[in-house]
């Protein structure tokens, strides 16, 4: 069981991660079609730096070991992000395709998270 859980874990992660990345790398490269979706979804186009900047941050701290809570940070960062973009999509009344990249990377991010490894998450201080 153990062994199966770490394999689901870097799977899910290396997707995740690849799948950030470029997303990231994409946000980061002032593109026309980046700027119009923004625009459709009445977001400034600053917001993509940061966005991008912060995805390649959160793929950082989730990849290297250590820092467990900087971790959790980063996983309920992608958590918020990628359902942020799901409900912008949904309140533009955008189709289904929108929706794929941004709930697959949801995914990606409950499943990495769920199957972290104990090195991987913070020590809980309370004992039941």
């Amino acid at each position: 069981m153990k062994k199966r859980n770490k394999i689901i874990y870097w799977i899910a992660t290396v997707w995740l991660s690849l799948g950030m990345v470029s997303t990231g790398v994409v946000q980061l490269i002032p593109l026309d079609e980046e700027a119009e979706k923004m625009a459709q979804l009445g977001y400034p186009l600053y917001l993509l730096s940061i966005i991008g900047i912060w995805k390649l941050l959160g793929i950082i701290a989730v990849l290297i070991p250590k820092l467990p809570l900087v971790k959790e940070w980063a996983y309920a960062g992608f958590a918020f992000l990628m359902s942020g973009a799901i409900f912008s999509h949904l309140a533009v009344n955008d189709g289904l395709m929108e929706y794929f990249g941004a709930t697959l990377l949801l995914i990606l991010t409950v499943v990495s998270w769920y199957f972290r490894p104990e090195s991987r998450k913070p020590i809980s201080k309370i004992n039941s």
